[in-house]
């Protein structure tokens, strides 16, 4: 098992809380992670219909009235479940005393802020990050082998060839748990949706533009966002607001929490056709944008993450954070050749405001100083 970065912080918790809840993506290694750092605990997965039926119709008795600690796989199968879990943890005080992961739901999110506020730290843990794949002495250094075959523990537990993997991941969690939320009936729809969205990652999202695209209204692309947001399918990354005296752009930008899954959507299916794919560099950007997400994450930190663009695009940041009362600017290249255009904009963003430190050029070429670092060396990038 890859060492997970996210176990330190999921530890802490368990020690200052009743319930640690442990919330990501389908397949992200919630369920492995909990067993790993809580062999003891008796393991109850929801996904199975028996073991579900037996929470539903005998809640207290399936709790067993607290005397064992206990792992709640997929308890967003049965969100009602939390209220019990409060009774027991109010009672008992005990640390730790019950590990839950699911995927996010509507009724699971409300049960939590209700049942649970103040008795629970809410983790999340994203595919593997590439400092966690580093670490374990996997190779990164190959760029369009990372987009195409993504971060998800299965490909490296199970050694899957990532066009079948990202298949059946999309048919079976994405169309069925998206579809169960949204009540979709032309499931046909919603596969031209996901692909035009996958390939407008890095980009301005232009809603109207992908609703016409689709052929579905403005207020479905927001619902259906929504929900994909919500269900760790994707990610938005909001423009910085500051008084800088232009106008900015208000559009957000949509990425993927899994590139791989990206990759497949736009037709990817050998890695030898992303090195002249048109879409290379949005799925790179993509790629470089989740890990500083999962480096927030790992260490239970809110992704405070922006991009800058103004009206025109002069002077546009791509990845945008703030830190000691600084901003940190990212610029994200796919190209392996560095070139003192690269800089352009940093140079120009930094001119804007003095509260600029340590700017920063992300590409897929040799770290040869402080201002131009290879995507793979995260620990000079991300500070």
């Amino acid at each position: 098992m890859i060492k997970r970065e996210l176990s330190f912080y999921i530890e802490k918790a368990a020690k200052c809380y009743g319930a640690v809840t442990i919330m990501g993506p389908r397949q992200s290694g919630k369920t492995t992670l909990a067993k790993a750092l809580f062999p003891k605990h008796e393991y109850r997965n929801l996904e199975a219909e028996d073991v579900l039926m037996a929470a539903q119709n005998d809640p207290r008795a399936f709790l067993s009235n607290g005397e064992k600690p206990m792992i709640i796989d997929e308890v967003q199968r049965f969100p009602a479940l939390l209220t019990y879990i409060q009774e027991i943890v109010d009672a008992k005080k005990a640390k730790g005393q019950f590990i839950l992961t699911g995927s996010y739901q509507p009724e699971l999110g409300a049960a939590i802020s209700e049942s649970l506020a103040g008795r629970t730290a809410v983790c999340e843990l994203m595919p593997l990050s590439l400092t966690e794949l580093k670490e374990a002495g996997i190779d990164v250094t190959n760029r369009d082998e990372c987009i195409w075959r993504g971060f998800m523990p299965r490909h490296f537990d199970d050694a899957l060839e990532p066009t079948m993997l990202y298949h059946d991941y999309f048919q079976t969690y994405v169309q069925r748990d998206v579809r169960k939320m949204l009540n979709i009936q032309d499931l046909g729809t919603f596969t031209v949706f996901m692909r035009l969205l996958a390939g407008r990652v890095g980009q301005l999202l232009n809603k109207e533009s992908l609703a016409r695209d689709v052929g579905i209204s403005v207020p479905t692309v927001v619902k259906w966002l929504n929900v994909l947001e919500a269900s760790y399918i994707i990610y938005r990354l909001r423009p910085y607001h500051s008084n800088f005296g232009k106008r900015q752009i208000k559009a957000q930008k949509i990425y993927f929490t899994e590139t791989g899954l990206a990759a497949y959507l736009i037709g990817i299916r050998e890695k030898s056709q992303l090195f002249t794919h048109p879409l290379i560099g949005g799925l790179f950007e993509n790629m470089i944008v989740m890990e500083a997400v999962k480096q927030c994450m790992n260490r239970g930190e809110e992704p405070d993450l922006w991009f800058y663009r103004n009206s025109s695009g002069s002077i546009e940041v791509d990845l945008l954070f703030e830190k000691v009362d600084a901003l940190h600017p990212i610029e994200i290249k796919s190209a392996s050749t560095y070139s003192d255009r690269m800089t352009a904009k940093l140079k120009a963003f930094g001119n804007m405001t003095s509260n600029v430190l340590s700017p920063v050029v992300v590409y897929a070429g040799k770290t040869f100083d402080n201002l131009a670092v290879n995507y793979a060396d995260v620990a000079k990038w991300w500070v």
